[in-house]
């Protein structure tokens, strides 16, 4: 799916994709990891035909410069920041399955899965959405369409835990894609994929592959118990959908299974107030 040879990009004097070599194959998910100014996000541009560059690129067999249409028709592409657009949000959808060719009641349907409802928006700026909101649409836009290749930065960054949970569901849907999804943190985005790739400098300096990745669609029950109820782990708890029983120290809900170390991370702070830690992927049938 995605072929780079010695490619390279410089801006001035600052190379930062230095003579790159990447493989990709059909079906892989993948998370682009490193630091900022690691050269993820230029890497990105130039699959979606934004940058020239040296060297040697092909994304689905074809170049991104000189078969930039036919690229962007097959890719889904969700931005870490949105653009700065002044169109409604129905000039918006419009626009996005015009230039796929495709209808906006799929992106529309998506939009409400993860929460949104964008007939009740339909005539709102997209500038005037909130971060999460617009960041919905954006992945309505992405998902509600027919593509090939995924590229994801930082996709899921301004979702509560409910849109999250039905995002990685949405790519559990979508087995046959190729993902890339980009991220400065490997712990957001390891239980997303099955391969990492971190640069650094631009270049790779590790491929390795994932082993015991959570379904996409996994769905864990969990059960807190505190020793005494805390306003603090008790609204860190609220903030993730969990409801609170008896006297305030028990609370259960559900998470889903590829943020479960995210979770961990965000309770690992009121670890001295736990009782009891309990999670069980719940069956499907």
């Amino acid at each position: 799916m995605i072929r780079a040879e010695a490619l390279t990009k410089s801006f001035q004097r600052t190379r930062v994709l230095d003579a790159l070599d990447l493989a990709v194959e059909d079906g892989e998910r993948v998370a682009l990891v490193g630091a900022n100014g690691a050269g993820k996000t230029t890497l990105i541009r130039c699959l979606l035909g934004e940058y020239t560059y040296e060297g040697r690129l092909a994304v689905g067999g074809r170049e991104p410069r000189g078969a930039r249409t036919e690229v962007l028709r097959r890719t889904g592409f969700v931005p870490q920041l949105p653009p700065p657009l002044r169109m409604p949000v129905g000039g918006l959808l419009a626009f996005a399955a015009a230039v796929c060719g495709e209808r906006t009641g799929p992106m529309e349907a998506v939009a409400t899965r993860l929460g949104l409802d964008a007939r009740a928006l339909w005539k709102r700026p997209f500038g005037k959405l909130s971060g999460g909101q617009k960041q919905k649409l954006l992945i309505a836009i992405a998902l509600g369409r027919a593509c090939d290749l995924l590229v994801l930065d930082e996709p899921a960054a301004n979702l509560d835990p409910q849109a999250r949970r039905a995002f990685f569901a949405l790519l559990a849907e979508r087995p046959h894609a190729t993902m890339l999804i980009s991220s400065h943190r490997i712990d957001e985005v390891a239980q997303l994929v099955s391969r990492v790739i971190e640069l650094d400098r631009g270049k790779v300096v590790l491929d390795d592959r994932v082993a015991g990745t959570a379904a996409l669609d996994a769905v864990l029950r969990c059960r807190v118990e505190l020793v005494q109820p805390s306003p603090a782990a008790a609204g860190a708890l609220a903030s993730w959908g969990f409801a609170a029983s008896g006297d305030g120290r028990v609370f259960e809900g559900a998470i889903a299974g590829p943020d479960r170390l995210r979770f961990l991370g965000a309770i690992a702070r009121y670890a001295g107030q736990l009782r009891v830690l309990a999670l069980e992927e719940e069956r499907r049938s």
